[in-house]
């Protein structure tokens, strides 16, 4: 399959007429709104040890859903048979379950207004379906480098794998909207384990490669540097296994985007979503500290904070051309000048919240991981944006007279309004003054969300911008699993308390 190129055995199957069928039936009922979104989503995933293939799997989630809006309710069903008679029966379902849901329910459910999108069609920036590649060479290519990581110094053990998905979507309404999409993306993985045999120490050090929305081509090393990082990995794992333990106290910090990005998407990501604001999601997800009566008005932090949400950022794990609800992606504040004017909405919240937050419309933020769950609020790429004239990350250091400068992702550990947070990562070097000297072991930085962004005094500039992310972002029930990136460019904090997690985890 060529790139860019819809895939044909996804253009083959019969979408259009079963969504013609279930929405012309929900439409007999007389409701509101009816909207049908077909699914086909390709996984594989394989792991290696030392040289050797642990594992691989391969799975396909295929099938459609209807929802409808009947008498101020929402229903749902969902099918796996591709038949005329099954998108009738689905689309019955949605009608029943929303009578059902009418007699319970206190507020009517209304959607904020979208423009038609008839016939759209968006394709993801990849130039290689990672599923086009036989499994053979892809397993070779971690097997090759873990073996040869296996060989270095100092290496016991060395793990990698590869996360693929290939998504395709179809969505149709009853205004008139019909879109189908395509979208790739991968999530490489790459660790040395390793042991100090003076201390007895144990320890691993991880691939800051993020996930991305690209093809194949991310591992060939036109986007990032595989090739030097895996030859760093043996020498920065000796380093750590030797490193000294950080002593406890309050240090300034310059952060990496890649230890930043896990960051910004715990505190500022999850805490932005509004059906978390609004208290929905409370029972299993949690709620927020940044409530909506804060809107114009809560400090998140400094005067440098500039946060946006994304749905178009290009290559990133949340991007689409339209979300779940046939909304068209876009871009806006969340975050500005260190205030919060913004939120994270799909089109039922965007109906008594949208004026005042996105001139009446949803700010596409519906998202479903397959055919069989309802589209919820999800998160876009929310990302901290760099300073047009922004130093360099040695810039930021250089201001730095005892600091930490952290590199990588790792644990993290939030409470359930995002509010009080502690993360760690995966190498740590001490700064004095304005100069690196060398790794440290056992760090963890503590704060509360605005404490922190409001200690932040200064952002890098653009040269210092990378998109971070996750595959596993889980939220709802039941649970679904979603995607998403997170731009960042490094940054300098003063003043923030640093815990040794080796002492903080000692029984007195």
């Amino acid at each position: 399959m060529a790139p860019n190129e819809m895939d044909p055995t996804f253009l083959a199957l019969p979408y259009e007429r079963l969504a013609q069928v279930a929405l012309e039936r929900a439409r007999d009922f007389g409701v509101s709104h009816a909207d049908f979104r077909f699914e086909r989503n390709r996984h594989q995933y394989f792991s290696v040890r030392d040289g050797a293939l642990e594992g691989a799997q391969d799975a396909e989630d295929l099938g459609f859903a209807v929802r409808v809006i009947l008498d101020g309710a929402w229903g749902f069903a969902s099918g796996v048979a591709l038949t005329e008679s099954e998108a009738v029966t689905v689309a019955e379902t949605a009608v029943t379950v929303a009578r059902v849901a009418a007699k319970m329910t206190s507020r009517r459910v209304e959607l904020a207004p979208e423009p038609v999108h008839q016939d759209a069609t968006w394709i993801s920036s990849y130039d290689v379906d990672p599923l086009d590649v036989p499994l053979a060479v892809k397993t070779g290519l971690f097997a090759g480098w873990t073996r040869e990581l296996l060989a270095a110094e100092g290496v016991d053990h060395a793990t990698g794998s590869l996360q693929q998905v290939h998504e395709n979507k179809y969505y149709a309404d009853l205004g008139g909207s019909s879109i189908t999409q395509q979208r790739v993306r991968l999530e490489p993985h790459l660790e040395v384990h390793g042991t100090d045999p003076t201390t007895g120490a144990f320890d691993s050090m991880r691939t800051i490669a993020p996930p991305v929305g690209r093809g194949w081509e991310y591992l060939a090393g036109d986007f990032f540097d595989f090739d030097a990082e895996r030859a760093e990995l043996p020498a920065l794992l000796r380093e750590k296994l030797a490193a000294p333990s950080v002593q406890a106290g309050v240090y300034d910090l310059v952060i990496h985007p890649s230890n930043l990005w896990l960051t910004i998407h715990e505190s500022v990501g999850h805490a932005t979503e509004l059906d978390r604001a609004l208290g929905y999601e409370a029972n299993y997800a949690g709620t927020s500290f940044a409530t909506y009566d804060k809107l114009g008005t809560l400090a998140y932090g400094s005067p440098v904070m500039h946060v946006t949400g994304d749905r178009t950022t290009e290559h990133g794990l949340s991007t689409v051309g339209y979300d779940d609800e046939g909304v068209e992606a876009q871009s806006w504040d969340i975050v500005r000048d260190g205030i919060l004017v913004g939120y994270q909405l799909d089109r039922e919240m965007a109906h008594t919240y949208g004026a005042e937050l996105n001139g009446g419309r949803s700010n596409g933020c519906a998202y479903a991981d397959s055919p069989g769950h309802v589209p919820i609020q999800r998160m876009a790429n929310v990302s901290l944006q760099p300073a047009a004239d922004g130093p360099d990350t040695e810039g930021l250091i250089s201001r730095v007279d005892r600091g930490i400068y952290v590199v990588g992702d790792k644990s993290w550990s939030i409470d359930m309004q995002r509010y009080n947070f502690q993360f760690t990562g995966q190498r740590f070097y001490r700064i004095e003054d304005g100069q690196l000297r060398g790794q440290l072991r056992d760090v963890a930085y503590q704060a509360t969300t605005t404490d922190f962004w409001g200690s932040m005094e200064a952002v890098g500039g653009p040269q210092t911008y990378e998109l971070g992310g996750a595959f596993n972002c889980g939220k709802a029930q039941p649970g679904q699993v979603a995607s998403v990136s997170h731009g960042a460019p490094s940054a300098l904090f003063r003043d923030v308390r640093i815990l040794n997690t080796t002492e903080e985890g000692t029984v007195r």
